[in-house]
């Protein structure tokens, strides 16, 4: 099934990317409040990067354990993503973004107050539910709101949210470190300051306004059309609602939305294929080992403790700024171009940190050639695969169950991510750093191939022309 097609010729309903409008200032701020779902994502995902040392000695983990208190958090991950795009197909995406917020409280207390490594991997667990959902809900809002031509920007300030969340983790952690020095609890502090993006984000949502396709999805069409009179001139609202409300009808008559449409429907089971590999692409380039344990890579390259800590605020300040020039592609390329060059230039930086570590004497040399291989690495990561695969992820699946559809991506997502989490501190002990990277270099050639041979182009679409053409595509 080869589905690639970069040259489709626009209809009067596709917008071109490349000249977009100024956006609203309402929608900016839709924007802004949303992806602190984002922030939430990244920081309660990069903290345990720095905190994990200290959670060590204080908790008395074992390699097994430090798998587990960091694995169990992407396990929760995915059975959040499934539920939560369960609960915002059927409740609406402001309610469950509210509900997730709670969740994010919870959990960051939980982790803070934690006595021991039983209760850490369950306060983990909660607040794993939380990230999932949001890594699901957030980005469907934001392109269900979004006009087509903002959207590829507009979703991926979420992913901008997500590595400013994971930067932040790392340079709290840092000064943290430094000035907690090495007090046992020093790690709960890092963990506790989760909390505040977390109550901005409750109370921001508060005076959000819902999707409005999910209201059309609802036939609540006069709901819709006040949401999109927010954010758009009132021709274009009154238009953009006939398209949405006429494939509303559509979907209730043919009751699309859920596992039974799955199993009857073969062109949404192929759709659904695409989607897993997507999510599964994004993970096994190993990125979420180098946000996960980059402190103790560095430290295994060379680096003093206090100094892989410093040193790992480079990975998070480039994850930062290669999402900004990944933001300003996705305006100007098509998406498969760019994930499949995101995929060649991870695999050789991963190629060359396995060489390096296997090659150089320990020392200063082989620590920043590591450093600089890792920086590299996530250049290519968060400047190309990530961008495209939560974009890519919010856009393919129909309107009445992108939420779902999105989620049970997702959930193939975090489970791999569980597993590359789970066991990668035993893969290091076993084989050595080097050939765990190799294992990760023949696995980038396998979905560079995938990418290649069965992912569409979706840019330049509005959702509703592209859903029609992936229906007629994978018929």
């Amino acid at each position: 099934m080869d589905v690639r097609d970069d040259t489709t010729t626009a209809t009067p309903t596709e917008i071109a990317d490349d000249a977009p409008p100024a956006v609203s200032r309402r929608l900016r701020l839709i924007t802004v409040i949303a992806t602190f779902g984002g922030l939430l994502f990244g920081y309660d995902t990069g903290v345990i990067n720095g905190a994990l040392p200290y959670m060590t000695d204080d908790l008395g983990l074992t390699p097994f354990t430090e798998g587990m208190v960091t694995s169990s958090l992407l396990l929760g991950a995915a059975l959040g993503a499934i539920t939560g795009g369960r609960f915002s197909d059927a409740r609406g995406r402001r309610r469950t973004i509210l509900v997730l917020a709670v969740v994010f409280f919870v959990g960051a207390l939980g982790c803070t107050l934690a006595p021991n490594t039983a209760v850490m991997v369950v306060a983990r667990f909660v607040l794993g539910l939380a990230v999932g959902g949001a890594s699901v809900t957030v980005p469907v809002y934001l392109a269900e709101i979004s006009p087509a031509e903002r959207r590829g920007a507009l979703v991926t300030r979420n992913e901008l949210m997500i590595v400013s969340g994971q930067l932040l983790a790392f340079t709290s952690n840092a000064v943290i470190a430094r000035v907690g020095g090495e007090s046992g609890g020093v790690w709960r502090y890092m963990l506790v300051l989760a909390t505040v993006p977390a109550v901005v984000l409750w109370f921001g949502m508060l005076v959000m306004p819902e999707s409005p396709r999910w209201l059309a999805s609802k036939t609540r069409f006069a709901e819709a059309l006040e949401v999109l009179k927010q954010v758009r001139s009132q021709q274009r609202a009154e238009a953009e609602l006939a398209e949405v409300s006429a494939l509303a009808v559509k979907e209730d008559q043919q009751r699309l939305g859920g596992w039974q449409d799955m199993k009857s429907t073969p062109w949404l089971r192929r759709l659904m294929f695409v989607g897993f590999g997507i999510a599964i692409v994004q993970q096994i380039t190993g990125v979420n080992t180098i946000m996960y344990y980059g402190t103790q890579i560095l430290t295994d390259a060379g680096f003093t403790a206090d100094g892989a800590l410093t040193a790992n605020i480079a990975n998070g300040v480039i994850s930062v700024l290669a999402t900004f020039v990944g933001i300003w592609l996705l305006g100007r390329v098509p998406r498969r171009p760019m994930l499949m060059t995101g995929q060649i230039g991870t695999t050789a930086a991963l190629l060359l940190i396995g060489v390096f570590s296997l090659l150089l004497p320990s020392g200063d040399g082989r620590a920043f050639a590591v450093l600089a291989m890792t920086v590299t690495f996530l250049a290519f990561q968060q400047g190309a695969i990530s961008p495209v695969t939560w974009l890519m992820l919010s856009e393919i699946f129909p309107m009445r169950m992108r939420g779902f559809g999105m989620g049970i991506a997702a959930v193939v997502l975090w489970l791999t991510n569980f597993a590359i989490g789970l066991v990668f501190p035993t893969l290091v002990s076993a084989i050595g750093i080097s050939n765990t990277f190799f294992l990760f270099v023949v696995a980038g050639a396998f979905s560079f191939t995938f990418v290649r041979l069965y992912v569409p182009e979706t840019k330049g679409r509005t959702l509703e022309t592209l859903e029609a053409e992936l229906r007629a595509r994978f018929s």
